[in-house]
C-alpha cells in the first residue's frame, strides 16, 4: 500500500505592483523583492516537513516560475511548467482595478458578482473554464504521484478552485476562500480519494514540527 499522497498547494510570491490591487490574470509580471524572501522563507521551513518533495509543478507565468524556482533550487530539484495551472484570463479587465472595472464595465461588473461561476470578463474566462483546464491536470498529478508529496505552485485563482473541489464546497464559494501571497495549502489524498485539508492558507510559520523535533 502506498499511503496518502500530499499536495503542497503554493500561491506565487508578492508581485511587482501588486500592493496596487489589479487584476493580473494572464500578464506576465515579475515577483517583487518582497515575493522572493518570502518564498525563500517558505522553502526554509518546508524542511521541518515529515515529507521528502518528489516533483515541483508550476504555470507558464514568471511569477510561478520564479517562485517554483526558488523552492526546487532549495530542495534539489527541477520545476516542470503546465500551462493548464496558468491563472484565469481576465480579457480585457486585465491590468485594471475593481473600482475602474466597476466604473467602464458596469452592465458586466454586475453580471459578474451575480454569477462568478459562469460569467466571463470581456474576452476572459469564466470559473468554469479554468476548472475544467485546471483540474484536469491537477488530478493528473496526483495519479502520477499516487503515495508521494508533490508541490504546485499555482495562483490565487487556481488554487481556490483545487480548494473548493477537494473541500467539497460549490464554486459559488470560491472568493470565501483567502490566498495570500506566498501561502501553503497542504492537502492529503487518500488512496480511496477521500482529501483532508492540513493547512489552509498558512505562512511559512505556520507549518507543523518535524516529529521528533
Amino acid at each position: 500500500m502506498k499511503g496518502a499522497t500530499t499536495l503542497l498547494l503554493i500561491r506565487h510570491g508578492h508581485t511587482v505592483g501588486g500592493e496596487e490591487k489589479r487584476y493580473k490574470g494572464h500578464m506576465d509580471v515579475e515577483l517583487s523583492e518582497t515575493g522572493e524572501r518570502v518564498i525563500q522563507r517558505l522553502t526554509e521551513n518546508l524542511q521541518r516537513l515529515d515529507h521528502t518533495l518528489d516533483a515541483v509543478y508550476c504555470s507558464d507565468l514568471k511569477r510561478s516560475i520564479k517562485s517554483a524556482d526558488i523552492l526546487s533550487d532549495t530542495l534539489g530539484l527541477k520545476p516542470v511548467v503546465i500551462p493548464e495551472l496558468r491563472e484565469r484570463s481576465f480579457g480585457r479587465w486585465e491590468g485594471m482595478s475593481f473600482e475602474e472595472i466597476s466604473e467602464e464595465y458596469p452592465g458586466e461588473f454586475e453580471k459578474w458578482k451575480a454569477d462568478p461561476l459562469r460569467f466571463s470578463p470581456p474576452d476572459g474566462e469564466s470559473t468554469l473554464e479554468v476548472k475544467e483546464r485546471s483540474l484536469g491536470a491537477v488530478n493528473d498529478l496526483i495519479k502520477r504521484h499516487q503515495g508521494e508529496t508533490f508541490s504546485i505552485v499555482a495562483h490565487g485563482g487556481v488554487n481556490r478552485i483545487i480548494l473548493c473541489h477537494f473541500m467539497g464546497l460549490p464554486l459559488e464559494n470560491i472568493f470565501r476562500i483567502e490566498q495570500d501571497y506566498g501561502c501553503l495549502n497542504i492537502i492529503e489524498i487518500y488512496e480511496d480519494g477521500f482529501p483532508v485539508i492540513k493547512l489552509l492558507n498558512g505562512a511559512a510559520e505556520c507549518l507543523p514540527q518535524r516529529a521528533g523535533s
